[in-house]
């Protein structure tokens, strides 16, 4: 499998720390691009690098790259993750607009039919961002905004992340155990 991830600046970029961890431990093909925001959220978040972040990925593009191979549909991949989304990037996907790297692949990934998960974080919600939102459902895209459930009570940060990044998982059907299951309790 190989999967292009996205990280915007947006806050919540250990989503997208997560996701690359967890997927460079089952062996998955990533490619990782990260607009300016995201990469400047990392130090404010977290206690990891940028370089780090990038060492986590088979692949890394730059965000201004419009040349890079996940540019093109000719590029097979099995789809594509932001976590997090940015309103930003949410409303350049929903409207075409391909200014940056992260909004050409994932406008790529909508044309070629190919699974597209967004974890959108942004609270409230306007009515711009839920037209945006509803736009995108309604091409089959996932919105998967990282809402935590509380029926396997959470203990830390780490398990309130674990949960977001294995449900966009599961729209990929990839095997993990970051968190239980209902019914396993």
């Amino acid at each position: 499998m190989k999967l292009i991830i996205g990280i915007t600046g947006s806050t919540g970029v250990i989503y997208g720390i997560r996701m690359l961890e967890t997927l460079k431990k089952l062996n998955i093909e990533t490619h990782l691009i990260m607009s300016e925001w995201g990469e400047k959220c990392i130090p404010m978040e977290t206690e990891f690098t940028s370089d780090y972040v990038k060492s986590l990925a088979t692949n890394v593009s730059d965000e201004k790259n419009m040349a890079s191979s996940i540019s093109s549909g000719t590029h097979k991949v099995d789809g594509m993750i932001i976590a997090p989304c940015s309103m930003k990037t949410l409303a350049a996907i929903a409207n075409g607009y391909d200014d940056t790297l992260v909004a050409r692949a994932a406008g790529v990934t909508i044309k070629e039919s190919r699974k597209l998960i967004l974890m959108v974080r942004e609270t409230p919600l306007s009515a711009i961002h839920l037209e945006n939102m509803l736009k995108l459902s309604r091409l089959g895209i996932v919105i998967l905004p990282p809402v935590t459930e509380f029926y396997t009570k959470p203990k830390s940060i780490d398990d309130i992340v674990n949960h977001g990044v294995g449900k966009c998982l599961d729209q990929f059907d990839i095997e993990h155990n970051l968190y239980p299951r209902w019914g396993t309790l």
